[in-house]
């Protein structure tokens, strides 16, 4: 299954765009956003949007304020002007609930797990805003309760299946490798079943076979989920290799924006991030 990775997305740099997806309208649009702490400036007038089943990545120097993007777009953040649409609908202010109900949600560059719960406690918990019953109800574990926690559950089931974790399902995922927390993080997003797909460095502090298994699992998600996907990530290979277009930003402000290959050919984006000289 690894070697579907290398076959999808082709030749290093031709990104993902060569295969036989259809990429949609614009599902999320950011639009002169500007986001200040104090004095110091993290996002300076940035536009760009994403497209509905695309997979568009975000790439910069470390401090170019790409996790303060993704923190704007799903309302952790507040800017200071600009907009973002989503699906249509405009606001200054997205906040996180609003995100999470609308179908945003996300992993953090920082692993944001129960270290002490199960992995499989930890996707249930992605599925919370999906759940209808009270407390009440809940507390009592019966009835109509019990039968909503079973479909809910078998959801999560399909998850761990997916992800190939079903022998970690019940270890406590504090004492998990930071590669398998990374993947459980994932299912704790996908549990939410998400429309739009954020994720922070997802690929971070892994060796090479687990990058390549992560990088299958997006591919996926993509494809046969449905899912579009918005991922910042170091690794210019990943990025080049399965990306359909890529936005770059630099001290908060973008510089380029286009196909992987473009950006590639991007003399500026050479000089402030990639590090090849003239």
């Amino acid at each position: 299954m690894k070697a579907d990775v290398q076959e999808r997305s082709g030749a290093a740099g031709a990104g993902h765009a060569g295969t036989d997806r259809a990429i949609g309208d614009v599902l999320l649009s950011v639009e002169n956003v500007s986001l200040a702490f104090g004095g110091v400036k993290a996002i300076s007038d940035v536009s760009f949007d994403i497209r509905k089943g695309e997979i568009r990545a975000i790439i910069g120097p470390n401090g170019a304020g790409k996790t303060s993007m993704l923190n704007v777009i799903n309302g952790f953040y507040h800017p200071n002007q600009g907009t973002i649409t989503f699906k249509g609908t405009k606001r200054h202010d997205m906040r996180p609930y609003i995100a999470a109900s609308q179908g945003i949600s996300r992993t953090f560059q920082n692993l944001a797990l129960f270290k002490g719960m199960t992995t499989l406690d930890n996707i249930m918990a992605g599925r919370a805003l999906k759940m209808r019953r009270g407390l009440l109800w809940q507390a009592l574990h019966w009835g109509p309760a019990l039968w909503e926690e079973i479909r809910h559950r078998e959801a999560v089931e399909k998850i761990i299946d997916f992800l190939e974790i079903q022998h970690i399902r019940k270890a406590p995922v504090g004492k998990l490798p930071y590669g398998l927390q990374k993947r459980v993080e994932l299912g704790r997003a996908l549990a939410m079943e998400p429309e739009l797909l954020l994720l922070d460095e997802p690929m971070a502090g892994m060796n090479l076979e687990e990058k390549m298994d992560m990088s299958r699992y997006i591919l996926t998600v993509n494809d046969q989920f449905a899912t579009t996907v918005a991922l910042i990530e170091h690794d210019m290979g990943v990025v080049m290799d399965i990306s359909d277009r890529v936005v770059v930003l630099e001290y908060g402000r973008k510089i380029a924006d286009g196909t992987p290959d473009e950006v590639q050919r991007n003399q500026r984006v050479i000089d402030a991030y990639l590090g090849i000289s003239h």
